[in-house]
């Protein structure tokens, strides 16, 4: 990546200014300035430019960034794939809810399938087919490397399986303690953490006035 150890803070951002970049690629924007795409983001210009300094020359002064080629450096320097087949395990409320955003094409793909051990929840939900768990081996796509783990029951054997089939991320929703290989990455989601920090936070903001 031009060379650069590359800030955590900055990685972070990374995926939101691909997600406002490819929105407005939509849109038909073909050019934009750091000051314009900061009242997208809600980003300061100047941590716009200086995290795209990592990338290499990316625009010019009073020029701003052509939003083709910004996507193109992020996918070829970041090995960032805007096609990513993600499956779901688990199509329970929170799964139902997942496929029914699946908005992922803003950034990395799509949910293409998902699986789940109840038959009510299985046949096409939103548009995405899902299988009985005792076809997850057979059914995972070519080429898939991420899943999301959103189920309550048999998580570390779940997760063996996928592991086994050649999955390599996971993002977790269970809030179970799952073990994985080095080589995997885990992502867990816990919601009520955040908002136990956020209450942490806007108490402290209240005992400062």
């Amino acid at each position: 990546m031009a060379g650069k150890n590359v800030p955590k803070a900055t990685l972070q951002r990374y995926p939101v200014y691909l997600k406002a970049l490819r929105k407005l690629k939509r849109s038909g924007v073909e050019r934009i300035m750091s000051k314009e795409l900061a009242s997208v983001v809600n980003i300061e210009p100047t941590t716009i430019r200086r995290d795209f300094s990592f990338l290499g020359s990316l625009g010019k002064q009073g020029f701003g960034y052509e939003i083709d080629r910004l996507i193109e450096i992020f996918n070829a320097q970041l090995g960032m794939d805007f096609e990513e087949k993600i499956i779901l395990v688990g199509a329970g409320n929170m799964g139902r809810a997942l496929m029914k955003y699946n908005k992922w094409d803003y950034v990395v793909g799509e949910i293409v399938c998902a699986f789940d051990i109840n038959p009510d929840r299985q046949g096409v939900r939103f548009g995405i087919p899902v299988y009985d768990m005792d076809e997850l081996e057979e059914r995972i796509p070519a080429g898939c490397r991420i899943a999301i783990l959103a189920i309550s029951t048999n998580i570390q054997a779940t997760v063996d399986r996928l592991i086994q089939s050649g999955i390599i991320g996971l993002v977790d929703f269970t809030h179970e303690h799952i073990q994985v290989p080095k080589g995997v990455v885990l992502k867990t989601v816990d919601v009520v953490s955040s908002i136990q920090e956020l209450v942490f936070e806007t108490n402290s903001l209240t005992t400062k006035q």
